[in-house]
């Protein structure tokens, strides 16, 4: 079954994904789409959930535009609306693990998607990145998450949290192994070998007192995937996991996770 995630865990997550995304990807993506005119650029948006990519990337590139948001929850994508004019939105209910060929049309100018790529396998984005490369598609995959855990002070468990979640990353998420942390650098070679220019971005989230409530979301998360790696310090996890959130709660503490953005274009 493919990963689901709740829609107050996208709301919560969205402030930090528009912030960490790279603003020098955009005026490169701008020149690798085809100039505005009569005829809208077409996007698809692959696991669009409830529209976050939509609504920090629509605004930005020229219009008019038609956006193909493509997710497996209906719900989700039942709360995706046009963020700007000039935007037109089709929403497309589809199992993006069967086939990636099936989520695409064959016009797309660009196909793109957020938090997606490390939930993938290596042979599910070999397949999707070809087919965009054979009709002659930008792709910009971003915020995928690249095993970085970083706090500003050190705990004596941190290191050991960090390697069981990216232990866990890499577990089927529905699409086969996970390329997890390595998703961004895999994307880059890839795109590389099939002939595309590539550029790669840094976009991590900064997590101070100010984003407490996504934090300790985080750790709740960070705990149980933890957990599931390394049962027997499950109590150890847990008491890391409650020192970590007050720690950030009270701005003794601020966190990093790094995750990264790959844009390709031909």
């Amino acid at each position: 079954m493919i990963e689901t995630f709740a829609l107050d865990w996208l709301q919560q997550r969205e402030p930090a994904d528009h912030a960490a995304r790279p603003e020098g990807l955009v005026p490169v993506l701008r020149d690798a789409l085809p100039e505005p005119g009569s005829t809208a650029i077409r996007v698809t948006d692959l696991g669009s959930g409830s529209g976050s990519n939509l609504r920090y990337l629509a605004p930005r590139l020229p219009r008019p535009q038609h956006w193909r948001l493509v997710d497996h929850d209906r719900g989700l994508l039942a709360q995706t609306r046009a963020p700007c004019g000039g935007v037109e939105i089709e929403r497309k209910r589809c199992d993006l693990a069967a086939e990636p060929a099936r989520a695409l049309t064959g016009d797309e100018a660009l196909v793109t998607g957020a938090a997606l790529l490390d939930l993938v396998s290596r042979d599910w984005l070999q397949r999707l990145l070809s087919v965009c490369f054979t009709q002659g598609a930008a792709v910009l995959f971003a915020l995928s998450y690249d095993g970085r855990i970083r706090w500003s002070r050190p705990h004596p468990l941190d290191a050991d949290v960090e390697a069981w979640v990216n232990r866990h990353q890499r577990s089927d998420k529905g699409f086969g192994p996970a390329l997890g942390p390595i998703a961004a650098a895999t994307c880059a070679e890839q795109l590389e070998a099939l002939g595309y220019q590539v550029q790669i971005r840094p976009s991590d989230w900064w997590i101070g007192a100010e984003q407490a409530v996504l934090g300790a979301a985080l750790i709740e998360g960070w705990v149980g995937a933890a957990s599931e790696v390394c049962p027997q310090r499950a109590g150890d996890l847990r008491a890391w996991g409650d020192a970590r959130a007050r720690a950030l709660a009270s701005g003794t503490v601020e966190l990093t996770v790094g995750h990264q953005d790959v844009l390709g274009w031909r």
